[in-house]
């Protein structure tokens, strides 16, 4: 019962940040929405093992990719409020004051990857799924973060190359979505 109170609650947070969003079926803050109800589906759904065997190799996996993810999303939100010059008054409505970037950031994380960010949700999600991967509607909820995950930065990219052009898309031949020289 906590736990559905917890996803509520949650859901209802969610909502509050992503409701312009919710109204543009093609804005990156639509498919981000369904990232963070399935990511917290997952986390709740696997919390009751969250700590249990925490020494195990699979645990241990677990937790360096939570760690991966918290060090992703501080160097993502640092490098995106002191590089990216966030704008409130900028022209792209559906997104939260920090995404209206008026400077396109290429350094640190976002040398390597477009979507660090994104990236942190990613490992957040290989974090969760591992602390216990064994059922068919846990695979699906990761499964589904992860579709969800893609579907946003496809999204935004499509709005990134809107807002800065040919220099967006020069940066993303040399650069990979979520993982350095791979993906």
């Amino acid at each position: 019962m906590l736990r559905l109170a917890v996803f509520l609650a949650g859901s209802t947070g969610f909502i509050l940040l992503s409701w312009r969003s919710l109204r543009c079926f093609r804005s990156h803050g639509f498919f981000r929405f369904f990232v963070f109800e399935f990511l917290l589906a997952l986390i709740l759904l696997n919390a009751p093992a969250w700590f249990r065997d925490p020494l195990s190799p699979r645990q241990l996996t677990s937790w360096s990719f939570g760690a991966i993810s918290i060090a992703l999303a501080i160097e993502g939100f640092r490098l995106l409020r002191v590089i990216g010059r966030p704008s409130p008054s900028a022209t792209r409505g559906t997104n939260v004051a920090l995404e209206n970037t008026t400077v396109l950031v290429t350094v640190g994380a976002y040398r390597l990857i477009r979507h660090p960010l994104y990236a942190s949700l990613m490992a957040l999600v290989c974090c969760a799924y591992l602390k216990s991967p064994f059922s068919l509607g846990r695979i699906l909820l990761a499964l589904g973060a992860t579709s969800f995950l893609i579907a946003t930065a496809v999204a935004e990219e499509r709005e990134n190359l809107t807002q800065f052009g040919g220099t967006y898309a020069a940066y993303m031949k040399r650069t990979r979505r979520f993982v350095p020289f791979v993906f």
